[in-house]
């Protein structure tokens, strides 16, 4: 399994310095698939896009174009089809392999706007085709997107997913504009081991539908976990997932002293990391193992689960002057603590605490500008200053959004 993944553990300062007292330290596991060496395996790719009235005019023109660019990436041995719904549903595309490109243009040419919202509707249509050509010769996807709330059908979409999920479909969940749940959207990531987003703008809708496609053609690896063993007295205080993006994933008890978390499907070319803060307890100068990372996974196109474990080990020095940063690790922290400070200030603002909201804002404000967000740290600012003011007494949509969605991504810039 060596030569189809690397793993790396990384420490946020090393060598420890000797101390009578326990220490917290950052570890980051990183797995990064090498170049593939089996023939990739096709898509089974299904859309499914709103085309409700809201979606007229520049919604719709951009729709279009993102999906005719979409259709471009695929190769002919890729499984196509192409869901619309309103308050309604319509198979434009039935499942079909993207031989017949031009053909498939044309029927997304003609989609047009009408009626309201059901997306239920759509994602069972999208589940229908997807078992056309389900197994194990193609990787499944689901791309939904949608620009409004969906309305009675919420608990609907979500048992959708949850069986798409046991089939191993991955879904992408895109909200465009102001208007949607996000934490509907988020659901349907999580309960399949996909991604949600947020496209500001309508013009964005090709580089959200490319990173999808893209990584998807990517595919290296599912079913990825990571078992962390530590070492008795060393304390797991945080789990949070860095790239692809940032999660708070908690931690999933196992046994005393073990930590479990899911990862991202692996994609050739990106990495996956974890980061784990842990409190280590005193040690004299010398090496110590402090913990062992078990990292499975099962490679895409080969039939048998791979394994790699490595022993973490910690160097301590009494000589307070070798210890020293590593610069990427406490980067990601840096991230992650401005990804935590802005959650905690939606979380406050929507329990109406505006002042502890506001000072969270602004913190993480501080943290954004020492990161270079100019824009995002902005952002924040205003909406710190508005909430002190009183001239709003919640979050507005559009920034609530655009707060959540780009400090997930501080780790990964879709524009890259």
């Amino acid at each position: 399994m060596s030569h189809r993944v690397n793993l790396s553990c990384l420490w946020g300062r090393a060598p420890s310095p000797v101390s009578n007292v326990p220490q917290v330290n950052y570890l980051l596991v990183t797995a990064r698939p090498v170049a593939p060496l089996a023939a990739p395996v096709p898509l089974n790719f299904c859309l499914v896009l709103d085309r409700s009235g809201s979606m007229k005019g520049e919604k719709l023109a951009n729709l279009k174009r993102a999906t005719m660019r979409l259709i471009d990436l695929l190769t002919p041995q890729d499984i196509v089809s192409l869901v619309i719904f309103d308050d309604t549903v319509q198979v434009v595309v039935p499942a079909t392999p993207a031989t017949d490109k031009a053909a498939l243009k044309a029927q997304v040419d003609t989609i047009e706007e009408s009626g309201g919202t059901a997306m239920s509707l759509g994602l069972q249509a999208g589940q229908a085709e997807l078992r056309t050509y389900a197994g194990d010769s193609h990787l499944s996807h689901l791309l939904v997107l949608t620009d409004g709330q969906t309305w009675g059908d919420e608990d609907t979409c979500r048992d959708i997913a949850r069986s798409l999920g046991q089939a191993g479909v991955r879904v992408t969940a895109l909200g465009l504009g102001a208007e949607w749940n996000e934490q509907l959207l988020d659901d349907l990531a999580e309960l399949t081991g996909g991604t949600s987003d947020y496209i500001a703008t309508p013009e964005k809708m090709s580089t959200f539908f490319q990173h999808a496609i893209q990584s998807a053609q990517g595919t290296a690896a599912r079913n990825v976990h990571l078992l962390l063993r530590l070492v008795r007295e060393v304390d797991p205080r945080a789990v949070y997932r860095v790239t692809p993006t940032i999660a708070n994933l908690g931690t999933q008890p196992v046994d005393p002293g073990e930590v479990a978390v899911r990862m991202n499907d692996l994609v050739y070319g990106e990495e996956s990391s974890i980061l784990f803060e842990l409190l280590v307890p005193p040690r004299p100068a010398g090496s110590f193992r402090v913990a062992q990372a078990e990292f499975r996974c099962v490679p895409v196109g080969l039939p048998e689960e791979a394994l790699l474990k490595q022993d973490v080990v910690l160097d301590f020095a009494a000589d307070t002057g070798r210890a020293a940063y590593h610069p990427r690790v406490m980067n990601l922290v840096e991230k992650v603590t401005a990804f935590k400070l802005q959650t905690r200030a939606l979380e406050e603002a929507e329990g109406g605490n505006t002042g502890a909201a506001t000072q969270k804002l602004r913190a993480a404000a501080t943290r954004l500008l020492d990161l270079g967000e100019m824009d995002l740290a902005e952002k924040a600012r205003q909406q710190a200053e508005q909430l002190e003011q009183g001239t709003q007494t919640h979050i507005d949509a559009e920034a609530q959004k655009a707060l959540r969605y780009a400090t997930r991504r501080l780790t990964q810039k879709l524009d890259d």
